[in-house]
């Protein structure tokens, strides 16, 4: 009897501890909502295919500069497996189980590779980040790990060509 009780005491303290998580997160994304606000639709004229599509893993989207510091607001916290496309007027990704993400070509800043990226690290240059300004203001960093890394001199070339970047 006594074993039980036991049982019973530490499943409902691990039950309170992830109820505990599950308020944090989403009293952390109801914080965040403002700064957020709305994501840029996708428009339904892309542009020519700057870029072939790579597959691979959207990592989450956090807030500038902070590479740990993850959005909460809607799904841009879940990481998904992802297509990102390169077009004239922006980056699509499509992710599964999750809302397409737009990001318009005037709102990149930088294309680069980094190590990490909201709590995944990698080998050196592993990870694709993109900085852009939401329509709030607010600067993000979006993270791509690619199935083919060797895919990603193509990302940022393309992107200093596009926004002038040494």
């Amino acid at each position: 009897m006594e074993r039980t009780l036991w049982v019973l005491g530490l499943l409902a303290l691990f039950a309170l501890v992830l109820w505990g998580m599950y308020r944090a997160w989403t009293k952390a994304a109801a914080r965040q909502a403002e700064s957020i606000g709305d994501l840029p639709a996708v428009p339904a004229d892309l542009g020519a295919q700057l870029t072939e599509p790579a597959t691979g893993m959207y990592l989450g989207t956090t807030f500038a500069p902070s590479w740990l510091s993850r959005v909460k607001t809607g799904d841009l916290g879940f990481r998904a497996t992802a297509e990102m496309t390169r077009f004239e007027r922006g980056i699509l990704l499509e992710r599964s189980g999750a809302a397409v993400l737009w990001i318009p070509h005037e709102a990149i800043a930088s294309v680069r590779a980094e190590r990490g990226h909201a709590g995944k690290v990698m080998t050196e240059d592993g990870v694709l980040v993109i900085r852009w300004t939401l329509p709030t203001g607010t600067e993000v960093d979006t993270g791509f790990r690619g199935d083919d890394k060797s895919v990603y001199p193509v990302w940022t070339a393309t992107s200093s060509e596009r926004t002038g970047e040494a």
